[in-house]
């Protein structure tokens, strides 16, 4: 329909009840995009409606080589979205009404570029589409069509206008956001063939502002790498950069309190997701497969396979399909590992403060006065080896108190006043005078993956409600699954998807046949293929949704308190 055909529509319904704005669901043709109601609140205190913009390639102007590329066209929405948000931000209630009249919103990214359902451009032919919330105005429960059609016709053509068009906004702005992208996925290749699980680029800014910013400290130290672990690259578009290579293998970082251990770690743990201009850890890049592990007290476990490190419990519960409603700390972190493992992890990634310390390391005196046949664990130091040795798994370990892991690394950084010191001699000659105590930990073998999936009746019914509570949690049906500790989420619209993706797979793909590994590759499948419209089906796509890794969906599934194997 024509865009007068809404204007009409719009007249007509002034001053009728609410639902009337039903009507107005529907395409419309404005002169330079395509305008579609997608789904009309039922009430002005209600979600509000969804919007969506559908502007052309050829109308957009943007050159191919800036979304051609997957990187490139995730960096380029993530922009475009950024630079709308800006926009709609100033016109956002200035439209008036009762509850959310007037509302005008879309994302609000953070320090990383993610892809998201709320900008899309399609990879063929540079159409733009982009998804939004508006608020259709009220007085009372009445339509307030005056002040919708000024939203509708006034503010969104002049945000569109000033937003997803590449005549109106910066090339050299545009081009240096994109570049960063295609300079940050080389270094992530680099990563594999130079043996590395991450690189740390000098003049890097570590610190945040505070624990709920994730934006730069204003005068922090910048980083610059030990000469001993100095990695040069030549990027497509920076072209040289210098910066601390992290090679495969076991990686220690120590030092005193307060002087950039965790913050190096945080760094290396965002370091999976690119960033953006002026983060500052713009070129601090991690194996897309790192996860962060830690104790987890309290969560639910389904037939994990823990006998790696937990094995002969004096109630002789099965270690091999270890299960449990609430995990102590050395059986969660045990628990987290594994499904890590299953998931495909290839680092590790702990920090000694938030690990249980049974879990990590028994000293000599614990050995001999409780001895080893009267101890179930067998301890992360005992494996670590083992892990990179027979699973090709990387661990990066932050210890600020034990020294024992000194004879288990190949190489050991210490963070002094934010500066690292490679001290790899110098700690390996000290740890002669404190020998580890003499064990005999037979290897051991392969972990058993095969658990499999089983029906849940929850999704039988088509009403599945599914809410998010910022990123600490999701709600499927009021069953709570506590996300908190899976500390690479980083914004809450991962955690819708998640919710989405659970229920697509316990309605589609969970049969009991198969195991967790095949659900989630089923799930990474529909996901390449079409993003999350192919998960949600139906007439729109919501606007709330961030891509999230495979290594995430494992761990809401596995935190699902419903699951059973």
């Amino acid at each position: 329909m024509k865009h007068t055909e809404l204007r009409d529509i719009l007249h007509r319904i002034d001053h009728k009840g609410y639902p009337a704005y039903k009507d107005t669901r529907g395409r419309y043709e404005f002169p330079e995009f395509t305008l579609s109601i997608d789904h009309v609140q039922g009430d002005p205190f209600a979600s509000p409606s969804k919007v969506s913009v559908l502007l052309s390639g050829k109308r957009a102007g943007f050159p191919e080589d800036l979304w051609k590329e997957t990187c490139r066209r995730i960096a380029l929405q993530d922009y475009l979205l950024r630079q709308f948000g800006r926009r709609i931000e100033k016109v956002s209630f200035k439209a008036k009404g009762s509850g959310k009249s007037g509302l005008m919103s879309v994302s609000r990214p953070g320090q990383e570029v993610l892809s998201r359902s709320a900008c899309e451009i399609n990879k063929d032919s540079g159409d733009i589409l982009l998804r939004m919330e508006v608020g259709f105005p009220a007085n009372g429960r009445t339509v307030n069509s005056r002040e919708l059609e000024k939203i509708l016709f006034e503010f969104l053509p002049e945000c569109v206008k000033g937003a997803l068009f590449y005549k109106a906004l910066p090339a050299k702005e545009i081009a240096d956001w994109v570049n960063l992208a295609s300079d940050q996925q080389y270094i992530r290749e680099q990563l594999k063939e130079l043996g590395l699980t991450a690189f740390v680029a000098d003049n890097a800014i570590l610190p945040r502002e505070s624990g709920v910013s994730g934006k730069p400290l204003g005068q922090a130290v910048p980083f610059h790498s030990p000469k001993s672990l100095e990695v040069t690259m030549e990027l497509p578009f920076k072209g040289t950069i210098k910066g601390m290579g992290i090679k495969k293998g076991i990686t220690l970082i120590v030092g005193g309190g307060y002087h950039g251990k965790s913050t190096l770690l945080k760094a290396l743990e965002a370091g999976v997701y690119n960033h953006i201009p002026g983060d500052g850890r713009e070129y601090v890049i991690t194996d897309d497969t790192a996860v962060k592990l830690r104790a987890e007290d309290g969560r639910s476990i389904q037939k994990v396979d823990i006998s790696m490190f937990i094995h002969n419990l004096p109630n002789g519960k099965d270690t091999k399909a270890f299960i449990t409603e609430d995990a102590s700390g050395s059986t969660s972190q045990a628990a987290n590992v594994v499904e890590a493992m299953e998931a495909g992890a290839g680092v590790f990634l702990i920090d000694e403060d938030t690990s249980a310390t049974n879990f990590m390391i028994r000293d000599e005196l614990m050995q001999r006065v409780v001895h080893r046949d009267a101890e179930p664990i067998v301890p992360f130091i005992d494996r670590v080896e083992e892990l990179y040795r027979n699973f090709g798994i990387s661990t990066i370990l932050v210890a600020g108190s034990s020294g024992s892991y000194f004879h288990k690394a190949d190489c050991i950084l210490q963070m002094d006043k934010y500066e690292p010191v490679e001290i790899t001699e110098f700690a390996k000659e000290q740890a002669k005078q404190f020998p580890l105590p003499s064990t005999s930990i037979a290897e051991h073998g392969q972990v058993n993956f095969t658990r499999k999936v089983l029906r849940d009746k929850s999704f039988l019914d088509d009403r599945v409600k599914i809410k998010t509570m910022g990123r600490d949690s999701i709600s499927v049906n009021r069953e709570i699954i506590d996300v908190r500790y899976v500390e690479q989420l980083v914004d809450s619209e991962q955690l819708s998807a998640l919710g989405y993706l659970l229920k697509y797979a316990y309605t589609n793909l969970v049969d009991g046949k198969k195991t967790m590994q095949q659900v989630v590759d089923m799930l990474c499948e529909q996901l390449e293929k079409g993003g999350m419209a192919n998960i949600c089906g139906g007439s729109y796509l919501p606007c709330n949704f961030a891509m999230v890794r495979r290594q995430e969906i494992f761990a809401c599934m596995n935190r699902y308190r419903k699951l059973k194997v």
